[in-house]
């Protein structure tokens, strides 16, 4: 078995000197890519080419991680790739992570690549639980995850359910309480629905926000044994080295800030913290492994670099970098202005375009209905017409008889002459033909008073068919004469310029820092209380249906350090303060100058440092707890 092994990497070998490259495969929170390296190649060679592909410039945060031997490590920069513990079988594996974490992210991070990146791998720990996170954090920092995939809150488009396949929340917090999935659904849209106006950018800024003052943010933790063989956890972060008991995680026993430490060393599996105070004790503990004693090593170097480099002037790399990042994030403001003025005109010119629309079907309904009108008038004096000329008819007919009628009594009244009997039967007779002539008289005249009212009733037709055409001409012109959908109007193009940032350190300026640094920590502090109110609403309303049985030990110790308000911020903080003359004394051996320099900015710098966090869990711990 070993054989063939030793025969595989040394036809690997082989391969690699005829190719002259090998393949390498990187793993990012996002995609996966892989490249083509030369056999030269050093670690900080590969890790410039990812950056370079993904558009990073703040490289400093970030490493090629990948496991040798069940232990995390990461690809030296330095040294060849090839000649580390990277696997040998091709591609070869890395991951792009976030090696080491600003203290403050919005002021820290510029780019939004990293910040994205940062987001995402924040998220993903937070979720699988190796970040521990209160429920009600858990709901905000859902919401904005959403904001950021989604966008602004619209009930139209975003309805129940649209969230069901979404893991936002994690799994501890789900089974903590007695809620289903439609309960966390309805209190995350409700915090989603505030965040309108919010870009993807602004809302991944908020949730490292809020991220980043929770306990378990940053911290690499590692098991270790001090002199007495106690096992112990070992935590490094970008404020120094915490020392925390296996079942605590939270809450450190004592600290360590990296403005206190003197120096750190390690000898095969014993790791040495000297502290700045030279008559404070030597902390030593034990690891399980020499690589792990490298590793934490190569994390503190990293770390305490960083440390000081945020407490000095940024480097004209840096001060480039803001600038940029000012002038974009300036231009993506003026365009999102511009995108909403037109999102505002194109809304208005489609609300006339409805209401001309809606005009225009209202009076066609007018136009059918006068049409109809007409139409039921020209059909009524059509009829009218009818009867008045089957009504003359009449009249003509019975005019016609009545003429007959009155010549039958002429010729009656000649003949009645011849004879005494016949004149008496013929008076008789004229008798009846006078009665039937009156009678047909009366009914002819009736027939004529009919035929006149039929004629008028013919002319009021005609009249009101004349009204009807001329109500359908007026409707015709008003349509025709409606005007047109106004044009589109388009801002017209915005210019700006930059000015550079030029630093003078008088006293004045320094009065001024001080002034905005004191007036930045007031707003701070408005938007922390601000934030807290909602963290304590979100933590009222889903309280009472909490079940206690299924608190984990990390959830028992978080609700008591939010009672007696302790964590590691407030343990450095009383560390920092407490030991602010020890690192003036120390100092106090070099040049003058340099003395009221460093205690200058070690006061100020301190102050910045230790900010005060958002979260109730987050009180102060107790610097004097005995690690032995």
């Amino acid at each position: 078995m070993a054989s063939s092994l030793m025969a595989k990497m040394g036809f690997n070998s082989l391969v690699r000197k005829q190719n002259r490259s090998f393949t390498v495969r990187i793993c990012t929170m996002e995609s996966d890519m892989e490249f083509s390296c030369k056999m030269k190649w050093k670690g900080k060679d590969l890790l410039d080419l990812v950056c370079r592909t993904l558009g990073l410039r703040e490289t400093w945060f970030f490493g090629l991680r990948y496991t040798f031997k069940d232990t995390v490590t990461w690809l030296k920069m330095e040294k060849k790739v090839l000649d580390q513990d990277v696997p040998k079988e091709e591609p070869i594996t890395l991951y792009f992570l976030a090696k080491f974490f600003p203290e403050n992210v919005e002021e820290e991070l510029v780019q939004d690549i990293t910040q994205h990146l940062f987001f995402l791998q924040v998220k993903k720990k937070i979720l699988e639980e190796e970040i521990h996170c209160p429920p009600e954090a858990s709901v905000l920092l859902a919401s904005y995850a959403v904001h950021a995939k989604y966008g602004d809150y619209n009930p139209n488009v975003h309805k129940p359910g649209f969230l069901a396949q979404e893991e936002l929340l994690p799994k501890r917090v789900i089974n903590l309480y007695q809620m289903t999935a439609e309960m966390w659904e309805e209190r995350i849209a409700a915090c989603h629905a505030g965040h309108r106006g919010r870009t993807r950018e602004e809302a991944e800024m908020e949730y490292l926000k809020i991220a980043q003052d929770l306990d378990m943010y940053g911290v690499n933790y590692f098991l270790i044994r001090n002199k007495k063989g106690t096992d112990l956890l070992l935590g490094v972060d970008a404020l120094g080295l915490h020392i925390y008991q296996p079942d605590n995680r939270l809450t450190p026993k004592c600290s360590f800030p990296w403005n206190e430490i003197r120096n750190i060393s390690y000898s095969d599996k014993e790791f040495t913290i000297k502290p700045l105070d030279k008559k404070a004790n030597v902390f030593k503990f034990n690891s399980s492994r020499l690589r792990v004693n490298k590793l934490i090593l190569q994390l503190c170097i990293g770390s305490h670099d960083l440390f000081i480099r945020r407490r000095r002037v940024d480097s004209l790399e840096v001060q480039q970098m803001k600038a940029q990042a000012k002038e974009e994030r300036a231009k993506k403001q003026m365009e999102r202005q511009r995108l909403q003025e037109e999102k505002q005109l194109r809304e208005e010119a489609e609300r006339a375009r409805d209401e001309l629309e809606r005009r225009l079907i209202q009076l066609q309904d007018e136009a059918n209905m006068a049409n109809e009108a007409l139409l039921r008038s020209e059909q009524t004096a059509d009829l009218l017409a009818e009867k008045a000329q089957i009504a003359e008819e009449e009249a003509k007919l019975l005019a016609q008889k009545a003429t007959e009628a009155e010549t039958e009594m002429q010729r009656i009244k000649v003949t009645a002459m011849r004879g005494q009997e016949e004149r008496r039967l013929m008076e008789r007779k004229m008798l009846e033909a006078e009665m039937l002539a009156l009678k047909m008289a009366e009914e002819s005249e009736r027939r004529a008073k009919e035929a006149e009212q039929l004629k008028q009733d013919l002319l009021e037709a005609r009249e009101s068919e004349h009204r009807a055409k001329h109500k359908l001409l007026e409707i015709t012109s008003r349509v025709y004469t409606n005007p047109t959908l106004p044009a589109d109007c388009m801002p017209s193009e915005l210019s700006f310029s930059s000015e550079n940032l030029s630093f003078d350190f008088k006293d004045t300026d320094m009065k001024r820092l001080s002034m905005e640094i004191e007036k930045e920590k007031v707003e701070y502090l408005e938007k922390s209380k601000h934030l807290q109110e909602q963290l304590n609403e979100l933590k009222t309303e889903i309280e009472s249906l909490k079940l206690k049985e299924r608190e984990t030990p990390l959830d028992v110790i978080h609700n008591h350090n939010a009672e007696h308000g302790t964590s590691k911020h407030s343990n450095l903080k009383k560390h920092s303060f407490s030991r602010v003359h020890i690192f003036g004394a120390v100092v106090a051996v070099g040049n003058l100058l340099i003395i009221n320099i460093s205690i200058k900015a070690v006061s100020s710098l301190n102050h910045k440092s230790f900010r005060t966090p958002v979260f109730p869990s987050i009180g102060a711990a107790s610097p004097s707890a005995d690690v032995d």
